[in-house]
């Protein structure tokens, strides 16, 4: 009697839904303003920069777990278990956008921003070690990640914006926003090891 394995499509395909989900979710927080000039909008500034960091975090997650399945060949036990994990700490995303946009980024509110993102690189880290092992010692995804500057140097910096909160809110702010913008630059190392595979 043969087992039935779960393809990595499947697995893609639920994360997709998953995320663009939290996409919608985090957007139906942009209530609608009561007035018809821009100072209407005043009061909805925090919370839709804090949408739009949380959108762009959301696109890198969408767009690095969608190369790192490519690598993908079978699905593992533990690959889905650390898969459900890192769709967990993405599904606070919109709880923690929310609460600190809607108290123009608090120092409570941020630093529980940046807990939710440690966690989610944690998580994410997690997910690509386990697809290494998985591959094997020919792992492709070990040899596109190479030496990982970025996916070190984020946790570094989540734990400096999660203490600097207490300080100041809007050096807190400013670490996320750097992050994102260091993952923001195309990241080409799982194409050019796909590409010559």
């Amino acid at each position: 009697m043969s087992v039935a394995v779960m393809g990595k499509t499947r697995l893609e395909a639920f994360s997709d839904g998953v995320i663009a989900i939290l996409i919608t979710i985090m957007v139906l927080e942009l209530k609608v303003p009561h007035g018809e000039n821009l100072a209407a909008l005043r009061p909805l500034i925090p919370v839709f920069l804090s949408y739009v960091l949380s959108f762009i975090y959301l696109g890198i997650y969408w767009n690095n777990h969608h190369h790192m399945l490519h690598t993908l060949h079978t699905v593992t036990g533990p690959v889905l278990w650390a898969n459900l994990h890192l769709l967990f700490w993405l599904s606070l995303i919109p709880f923690t956008t929310g609460w600190m946009g809607e108290n123009h980024f608090a120092a409570l509110p941020s630093a529980l921003y940046g807990v939710v993102l440690l966690m989610a690189a944690i998580a994410y880290w997690t997910l690509q070690q386990l697809i290494i092992v998985a591959q094997g010692s020919d792992s492709l995804l070990k040899k596109a990640v190479g030496r990982d500057w970025k996916g070190k140097a984020s946790p570094i910096l989540y734990l400096l914006a999660i203490v600097a909160a207490a300080g100041s809110q809007w050096i807190s702010l400013g670490i996320y926003v750097l992050v994102a913008l260091m993952w923001l630059v195309p990241d080409r190392r799982i194409e050019h090891v796909l590409g010559k595979s």
